[in-house]
């Protein structure tokens, strides 16, 4: 099922950070719980296919044929019926994501979101004629020539084709984002992008605030463009990530409380 568009040119004029400056220690004990649950399942995915001399990307590439830039992988997306959740793997020219083999671009799906959460009625939004096609980009996850994540990034809208929601409603979606299917992907891979939203929750929460704050401050230079189209604004959020300093980060914060 593809249901988010090709994404186009990327340029690397948005804003952009390194970092995060998650204060671990303000998280409650309950969340943080969650965050070292999900980063016990991040690591054991990672071990386990190590076992074998394989690692999360050449996973989901498993018998798909030639690697080929802009396609997606595995063909057709991944989608879990039951949750609303999708995800897709592809890679851009390496001079445009220098360091970076490819990426997961995350999305929920209606089906999957509660009663409450709804478009934004942003100046050009247009209803999908499948209601279900109101698809929101949650996150996208950048990964290393070993398999390995190296950072997360928040998008514009026309590089998905998403519908626009705001970043409150979006944060919400990151706690029911789950991939429960043994295939297509694969076990180990979708255990560990649900893993991942966990893990990464405050920094994808925070990514998505300074989303919304990097497009309200952008004024497109044709009159005629909105904000969301402009082609000029393309990564709207990045943040560097380590899975060794996060899982550590966490427990921590859970020793000290």
């Amino acid at each position: 099922m593809n249901a988010a568009a090709m994404d186009h040119d990327r340029s690397r004029d948005g804003p952009s950070s390194t970092g995060g400056g998650i204060e671990f220690g303000r998280l409650g004990g309950k969340q943080l719980g969650q965050m070292a649950a999900a980063g016990e399942t991040v690591v054991d995915c990672v071990r386990v296919l190590a076992k074998s001399g394989d690692n999360i990307v050449a996973e989901v590439l498993r018998d798909q044929g030639e690697f080929l830039q802009w396609s997606h992988y595995p063909d057709g997306d991944v989608y879990d019926r039951d949750s609303g959740s999708q995800y897709y793997y592809h890679a851009h020219p390496p001079d445009e994501r220098p360091g970076e083999h490819g990426h997961f671009h995350l999305f929920m799906r209606p089906k999957g979101m509660r009663d409450d959460m709804k478009p934004a009625m942003v100046p050009d939004f247009k209803a999908p004629e499948d209601p279900n096609d109101a698809l929101s980009h949650l996150v996208a996850i950048s990964m290393d020539n070993y398999g390995l994540p190296i950072a997360l990034f928040t998008t514009n809208r026309w590089v998905t084709g998403e519908i626009w929601y705001g970043a409150d409603d979006v944060i919400r979606m990151l706690d029911l984002y789950e991939i429960d299917l043994a295939h297509p992907g694969s076990w180990p891979v979708n255990c560990w992008l649900t893993a991942m939203v966990r893990l990464f929750r405050p920094q994808i929460a925070d990514l998505l605030r300074r989303r919304d704050e990097a497009v309200a401050a952008w004024t497109p230079k044709d009159a005629d463009t909105t904000v969301y189209e402009d082609r000029a604004l393309e990564i709207t959020s990045e943040m560097k990530i380590s899975i060794d300093d996060q899982v550590r980060a966490v427990t921590e914060a859970l020793k000290a409380k």
